[in-house]
């Protein structure tokens, strides 16, 4: 078997092997995820594995496309179960988000498309810093630790490395390792909610 499929498919199960306890956690009213962040990473990870699949990412983008799925399963579980702490700079980083998936939609440019979809994500996560900085214990930090390892998986299985198939997955990779550090470290100076 080719190593990148084997790397592909280990990526995939890393990553469905993460989501079992953000969404135990979810259903548990432990993990609280953002509906604006949820909403946004459907729409840009959607779009952000048609590229990869575009610009040759073949197996590597495997493991994206299953979590394109799950995104969208947590999506539909935080419109009941998520963060209901939402502020007018997270309707602000929404509308930004889908403005520049719009603009992304009109310009038929893959590399450019890629560098706004991947902002427009990034932008993604700033309702969940937020979240996550004032309640540290909202998140799974065993579903951002195992989404880290998957993500840098996914890298290395990637069939081509170029702009289209990296700059997606290396952000996404660092702002997950971000997020997971953030709610390690604000633990220690943030009481644990009974």
């Amino acid at each position: 078997m080719d190593i990148k499929i084997l790397l592909a498919i280990v990526s995939s199960i890393i990553g469905v092997l993460a989501y079992a306890p953000y969404l135990r956690d979810i259903f548990r009213l432990k993990t609280k995820p953002h509906v604006y962040t949820w909403l946004i990473w459907v729409i840009t990870q959607g779009t952000a594995v048609y590229a990869i699949w575009y610009g040759g990412g073949s197996w590597g983008a495997l493991s994206l496309t299953l979590m394109l799925l799950l995104i969208f399963i947590v999506f539909l579980f935080s419109l009941k179960h998520g963060t209901k702490n939402i502020t007018k700079s997270d309707t602000f980083v929404l509308i930004l988000a889908i403005l520049a998936i719009l603009v992304w939609w009109q310009l038929h440019q893959p590399v450019i498309s890629v560098l706004m979809v991947t902002a427009a994500d990034l932008f993604g996560y700033i309702p969940t810093f937020r979240k996550s900085y004032y309640e540290p214990w909202s998140e799974t930090l065993s579903f951002w630790f195992l989404t880290v390892l998957s993500n840098i998986t996914t890298i290395v299985a990637l069939q081509e490395y170029n702009l289209l198939t990296l700059t997606y997955v290396v952000s996404i990779a660092t702002a997950n390792l971000s997020l997971l550090l953030l709610c390690f470290f604000r633990r220690q100076f943030v009481k644990k909610p009974k």
